[in-house]
């Protein structure tokens, strides 16, 4: 009996998870400590990736009552693409890490939910494999390599396989300083170390499937690296290569112009970016920190909100990225201005709860807590949300957080 054998490892069955933290938690025992801390870990002190959700809490919902919300509509539009509710799957790398079904998990996943998935540059199924996998609306990431040839590859790439966006990462010059790694002594690929042994002795079906499977690979490169193909540290070094550190607004927009359609500049803290992006042609602006794993104690997304919604001015859509994860989080930036809103770690935790099943639970919980929500808010449509619903306090109110 699957419900006896969950409740012998002290798993819930996710029909028995009811928020994010359950998915996290269940996730936390699936997965090795060390793969864990991969993908929860942050830059240096984590104080950015704490403060992202925390910060939430400076402010308030003020709720209208005596409104019909007999039917809450939930649809927005989102860079030209009808979604049915204001979230984003954010781009996220190497995903077989969490579970052996990988990206082709949360690509289903986000099919059947109608919301846009955006496919990593690092990710472990290949561009062509995702495109190929779903009709539903996609997003790609990407970057300014310093080899153009290569980006030029990946934009056409992303063209033939039917990705609507391309959205560029700009905060990542050089990676993080997550230090989590540095201590549990994580590599890719994963050698079972003595340091590591009792970790994975102690998760038998996630070592059993990375054995049968095989170790992840950055499948969207790994077939320019010859006779070391298969040897996911040459692709890891190859792609660190590539990032370069002199890349400035020109290159930018030389990426817009290539590409052609909608693009969103993701990692913009400041007014002043936002504008730029703008002048250079971006569609979208993502409002994000990397989820702390960059530079620690860069502001947090939510906070820097109102000021760049106030000067991108509809110009492009904003869209916030981190901290997410309450339906209320959701509600709270689009009262502040954003069009929508993206989150990487929720569906991740689902993804190492229960494969697509785990990434679908997740988009479930989220679908069903901004309908909850709404309705208690007093809307009955995305579009009725806006700053009369909401109120700055004091940064000294407690923001419940099981995280």
């Amino acid at each position: 009996n699957l419900k006896v054998l969950l409740g012998m490892l002290n798993l819930k069955p996710l029909e028995g998870c009811h928020d994010i933290s359950d998915l996290r938690l269940t996730a936390k025992k699936n997965l090795p400590r060390f793969v864990f801390d991969f993908m929860e870990g942050a830059a240096e002190d984590e104080v950015s990736m704490k403060a992202n959700n925390k910060n939430f809490g400076r402010y308030t919902l003020l709720p209208q009552v005596l409104t019909d919300v007999s039917r809450v509509d939930m649809e927005t539009t989102v860079m030209g693409q009808k979604i049915p509710i204001p979230l984003i799957l954010s781009p996220t790398g190497l995903s077989r890490l969490f579970h052996h079904q990988g990206e082709k998990a949360v690509a289903k996943a986000a099919a059947e939910a109608g919301l846009i998935y955006s496919l990593s540059s690092g990710s472990s199924v290949s561009i062509e494999e995702i495109g190929a996998l779903t009709n539903s609306p996609k997003w790609f990431q990407i970057y300014v390599w310093k080899d153009r040839s290569l980006v030029r590859e990946f934009i056409a790439r992303a063209r033939g396989a039917g990705y609507q966006a391309l959205c560029l990462t700009v905060d990542v010059q050089v990676y993080g300083n997550r230090q989590r790694d540095l201590y549990n002594g994580m590599t890719t690929p994963i050698r079972p170390t003595p340091k590591l042994a009792f970790d994975l002795i102690s998760h038998p079906l996630w070592w059993m499937h990375l054995m049968t499977k095989g170790q992840p690979q950055l499948a969207n490169v790994k077939d320019k690296m010859g006779a070391y193909r298969d040897d996911l540290n040459s692709q890891a070094a190859y792609i660190d290569r590539q990032f370069d550190q002199s890349v400035t607004w020109d290159d930018a927009a030389w990426m817009i112009q290539e590409w052609g359609g909608q693009f969103a500049i993701k990692g913009i803290l400041t007014p002043a970016d936002a504008l730029r992006a703008i002048e250079i042609g971006a569609t979208g602006i993502i409002v994000s920190n990397h989820g702390g794993r960059q530079l620690d104690h860069a502001a947090t997304p939510i906070d820097v909100l109102p000021s760049i919604v106030d000067a991108v001015s509809g110009r492009a859509d904003v869209i916030l990225d981190g901290g997410i994860r309450r339906g209320t989080d959701i509600l709270k930036a689009l009262a502040l201005g954003a069009k929508a809103c993206m989150a990487g770690r929720p569906y991740l935790y689902g993804l190492a709860a229960g494969g697509e099943a785990g990434v679908l639970r997740a988009l479930e919980i989220f679908t069903s807590e901004i309908q909850r929500d709404m309705s208690l808010l007093g809307v009955a449509q995305i579009s009725e949300i806006g700053a009369q619903h909401i109120q700055h306090c004091d940064d000294s109110f407690n923001y419940p957080s099981n995280f």
